[in-house]
């Protein structure tokens, strides 16, 4: 039997053109009002929902949209706002935009709530935050209204939401109580929100369950089954509504039992990354129950194979009547670019392999119908052969030894000898990389992409921007300098395309956090570098002043997590041929008289699995061994920084210190400095830079703010050890307030050394 069923978990919602985007940051300067940014939002809605019907999906979204992050939404739903939020007399609106990026100004000066990634992906999710006089009930109206908005536009939708026990698990606890003291709580808000919807014409709800694909231990389990059994039984006798629980990012392996026992009307199975989904199934299934079967990737974007496909289906149409199976995506495509149709400049014969989200309805709904020619034309597709291997990389490849991943001498004999190199002061202070890219930056790359500038102009223009950057370094007082990094527009696309291996587009751009966008490069063969990509620059900066100025750089383990991988070749094998290429650049630098050098690893936790049994062997055996290739042919005179942010590093410390790098910044402000106590418990060798400050939120901190910060990070960690650093680049934030940070970190800085 054709299954007729689809589903999707979530579309993109920063608008086809970044149009959220823009309209809320109108709004923070003010120059837009609440009622415009809502219709701007309005819009981006309808325009998901139409597309979707359009595609004939059966199960279409409703709540998937988000000003700023889903968790934060689910927050506001369940009165879960700190008091320090709400007193600031905001409207609802503008008080979700001070917990999320912060607040200064004439009603206060608030912090912004912790942000951290969400689960495996690049996207970011703001963290609650529940103390002991947190009044937790449902006091929002976001899914009922946007149930309705969908109603009244002729779209039948399922709601969608945050699960309790999610929502729960990822909180901060800042008192006495714990998760389980708010079960009661949750359920009864969970349970009325569920009445709601049903009054409004709900037919379904999904409540969406992915932390059930971590380790769930039995205090776990516990909690999970505590809040379902007793909320399924309230929703079937006070509205009746049919519950989706949805999972996605891994099987469920731990509670998958106790998931079918619970009798849930729908549940959400992801077949991509769930790696023991099948499996699962194979013990058994609710006979009528429906099999939500997440087999179109949600997170890269490369055509399905639809014979895969249709094999995976086919082991579950033994198990499940196809009458009760929906295709679906494996996690929402918030992951994914729009649509490849605003590409104009690659080729047919490359975008043809490429599915974003507008495609991926398509294949969902070419693979539930078993559309006979939409198969014949995909088979033919993946028959081809896509790219030709690199000869030189693959030998490169082949031929390496240990020694190509070992550092020597070891750190702390290079320790004494770059103390003398450098003679830098005790608590030195520096930047992450990235000063504010003003408006005038971005239109002379702008002009030059478009061939308007010639590139003398385009180079003179960011000469003169990197001098002044440096002389604004000098004034301000910070002991080792960097470039500004005006010529780049992201720290992955930029190295992306100066490497041969990749593809990039227009306008595929994906959320990572609030405002912020991204525009991940394709990883289309085998990667290799040609040619000198930051060395100019470098050279260029260093003459302009006396003090060290930082080769800066990303990671191979980054470039590819921030990327579109191949799905034909390894992880392991794409980070080492990037690895290979930004050693090149790395030994360059060195070669021309760059001392200090930064390779940064933002996201090297990013594709941490998400199972601990997995740490290793899928990942950080060949993940940290990337980065040590990078660096461990440079001079024992050599500095090797390397920055990490948006995640923590707690329980990999120890994988950290084994990167062999001379220093590392960490993001730490927004947890509130916590990084500490596994960096002393590690007993971390690595000289550290924990940011004092945060960069995501334009609030300017105290000189006695980051002083207060460094005393909390000399209690954990030697003095001897510790840099001065805000918590990422400045890229994003203004002039004004960039100095005015950097001058109190330098006093700050200043303090410390007269104590």
């Amino acid at each position: 039997m054709t299954i007729q069923k689809t589903s999707v978990i979530g579309f993109p919602r920063i608008g086809k053109n970044r149009e959220l985007k823009f309209a809320s940051e109108k709004f923070f300067k003010g120059e837009l009002s609440e009622a415009e940014l809502q219709k701007v939002a309005a819009e981006i809605r309808r325009y998901g929902w139409e597309k979707q019907k359009a595609a004939g999906i059966s199960y279409i979204p409703s709540n998937d949209f988000s000003f700023y992050d889903n968790v934060l939404d689910t927050a506001f739903l369940l009165n879960v706002i700190p008091k320090r939020y709400q007193n600031l007399g905001l409207s609802e609106l503008e008080t979700y935009f001070a917990a999320s990026h912060g607040y200064q100004g004439e009603k206060g000066d608030v912090k912004a709530l912790p942000m951290k990634k969400w689960f495996n992906t690049n996207y970011h999710y703001i963290v609650p935050e529940i103390d002991d006089a947190t009044d937790l009930k449902l006091t929002g109206k976001k899914p009922v209204e946007e149930f309705n908005e969908a109603k009244a536009l002729g779209f039948e939708t399922v709601p969608t939401v945050i699960g309790a026990y999610t929502f729960l698990r990822l909180a901060r606890y800042n008192g006495q109580k714990k998760a389980e003291d708010f079960v009661t709580a949750a359920v009864s808000a969970y349970a009325k929100l569920a009445s709601e919807l049903a009054a409004a014409g709900a037919k379904w709800i999904s409540f969406a369950e992915p932390a059930l694909v971590f380790d769930v231990n039995a205090e776990e389990k516990r909690l999970f089954k505590s809040i379902y059994k007793t909320l399924l039984s309230k929703i079937r006798t006070e509205s009746g509504v049919q519950i989706a629980l949805q999972t996605y990012f891994g099987d469920i392996r731990d509670v998958y039992q106790d998931v079918i026992d619970l009798g849930f009307d729908g549940i959400g199975l992801d077949f991509v990354e769930g790696s023991k989904s099948l499996e699962l199934l194979k013990t058994g299934f609710p006979k009528d129950t429906l099999l939500f079967a997440g087999v179109v990737n949600g997170k890269n974007i490369w055509r399905a194979d639809y014979a895969q496909k249709k094999a995976i289906l086919s082991e579950i149409e033994r198990i499940v009547d196809a009458s009760n199976v929906v295709v679906s995506t494996s996690c929402s495509l918030l992951h994914v670019p729009y649509t490849v149709a605003a590409e104009q400049k690659l080729s047919a014969d490359v975008l043809k392999h490429f599915a974003f989200a507008e495609e991926k309805l398509t294949e969902l709904s070419e693979i539930a119908r078993a559309d006979a020619a939409a198969f014949e034309k995909n088979q033919v597709l993946f028959a081809s052969t896509r790219v030709q291997e690199n000869a030189s990389v693959q030998k490169e490849l082949s031929s390496l030894t240990s020694s190509d991943f070992e550092r020597k001498p070891n750190r702390l004999e290079r320790r004494e000898i770059q103390k003398n190199e450098f003679k830098l002061p005790a608590f030195p202070t520096t930047t992450i990389g990235s000063f504010p890219q003003t408006a005038d930056v971005r239109a002379n790359r702008a002009a030059f992409r478009k061939g308007e500038i010639s590139r003398e102009q385009y180079e003179e223009f960011n000469q003169k921007k990197i001098a002044e950057c440096i002389q604004q370094q000098e004034e301000i007082g910070l002991d080792v300098i960097v470039h500004g990094e005006f010529e780049r527009n992201d720290m992955v696309e930029y190295f992306g395309s100066k490497m041969d291996g990749y593809v990039f587009t227009q306008n595929a751009w994906v959320q990572s956090y609030g405002t912020r966008c991204v525009k991940p490069p394709i990883v289309w063969g085998d990667v290799s570098r040609s040619a000198p990509i930051t060395v100019e620059w470098s050279v260029f900066a260093q003459k302009q002043t006396k003090k060290p100025v930082k080769g800066m750089l990303t990671g191979p383990v980054t470039i590819l997590n921030w990327s579109f991988p191949r799905e034909d070749v390894s992880l392991k094998t794409q980070a080492e041929q990037i690895a290979l290429a930004i050693r090149d650049e790395v030994l360059d630098l060195e070669k021309n008289g760059i001392r200090i050098i930064q390779i940064d690893e933002a996201a090297l936790r990013e594709k941490l699995p998400l199972r601990k049994s997995d740490w290793h062997k899928e990942y950080l055996d060949w993940a940290i061994p990337a980065f040590r290739l990078v660096h461990a042919k440079v001079k024992p005179e050599t500095q090797i920084h390397t920055h990490m942010c948006y995640s923590e590093f707690g329980d990999i410390v120890k994988d950290i210190d084994n990167m062999d790098a001379d220093v590392i910044t960490f993001e730490a402000s927004r947890s509130n400095l916590k990084l500490l106590d596994a960096l002393n418990e590690a007993k971390f060798e690595t000289q550290v830079g924990p940011g004092v400050y945060d960069i995501h939120s334009p609030r300017v901190p105290s000189v006695e703010e980051i002083v207060e910060a460094l005393h909390r990070i000399i209690d954990k960690l030697p003095k001897q050890n510790i840099w001065v650093n805000p918590d990422c680049g400045l890229k994003t934030r203004g002039v004004t307030e960039t100095t005015a940070s950097l001058k109190n970190l330098v006093a700050a800085a200043k303090v410390l050394r007269t104590n």
